[in-house]
């Protein structure tokens, strides 16, 4: 059936603001782009669903965080010294091996999330944290920015003791800076299933479409009025 005009721009308007998207869906391709980082190596177009995130390699650590869109969540972490690659996945779900149009459904308890892998000896937990918090409206509880429900909550998942108490202390310290009450949970880390090829540093491979998602989603206006600037 032939679309109407007024049905080609709310397609076109969906496309624009939704952290959802393929190289069909931005017509875009990933060819004459920057190459990606590493962190793409460890993903894999698995059309049974994500594979687990291997264990980290001897002296580097992880952390988890969800942010709403993880397309959003991986730029600030890549441009940190000390971080060595950032993968886009879910957690914190019911569903082993989800798949992307899973979790967007809402039905497997999965928030988007990423997972830093970093060293320690360069840069700290702390200032992840740091960075998470500036990259993210930590007051709503619906979702983040335009992108509403359950999949796309902010969530710190800490692998260890070590790491929970300093994100307990860093959620209060937050708390007291905006003067507000922070709905963040701090939920122990579970297993971290990696997205699907294409979610992998979209921010780079598909910027035009990541750029008017971002824009049209509101974030950094939103994140310019908690911060005083966007991140």
């Amino acid at each position: 059936m032939a679309r109407t005009p007024h049905a080609s721009l709310l397609v076109l308007s969906l496309a624009l603001v939704a952290c959802s998207g393929t190289e069909e869906a931005s017509g875009e391709s990933s060819s004459g782009t920057d190459s990606p980082p590493p962190a793409t190596a460890e993903a894999h177009d698995d059309t049974d669903g994500s594979p687990r995130a291997p264990e980290p390699p001897a002296g580097k650590q992880v952390a988890l965080f969800a942010g709403g869109c993880f397309w959003c969540m991986e730029g600030p972490f890549e441009a940190l010294d000390g971080v060595e690659s950032v993968l886009s996945g879910y957690t914190d779900g019911d569903t082993e091996h989800p798949t992307y149009e899973e979790v967007s459904s809402g039905r497997t308890g999965h928030s988007e999330a990423i997972r830093v892998l970093y060293d320690p000896s360069v840069v700290t937990y702390e200032q992840l944290l740091e960075t998470f918090w500036v990259n993210v409206d930590p007051t709503d509880r619906g979702g983040q920015f335009c992108d509403r429900g359950n999949q796309y909550r902010t969530g710190i998942y800490p692998v260890d003791a070590e790491q929970r108490a300093a994100a307990e202390a860093s959620k209060a310290a937050t708390a007291e800076r905006l003067g507000q009450p922070i709905v963040t949970p701090i939920t122990d880390a579970t297993a971290f299933w990696v997205a699907e090829d294409y979610h992998q540093d979209f921010y780079r491979t598909h910027e035009s479409h990541y750029r008017r998602y971002r824009t049209g989603c509101g974030r950094d206006a939103r994140l310019r009025a908690l911060w005083g600037t966007a991140h």
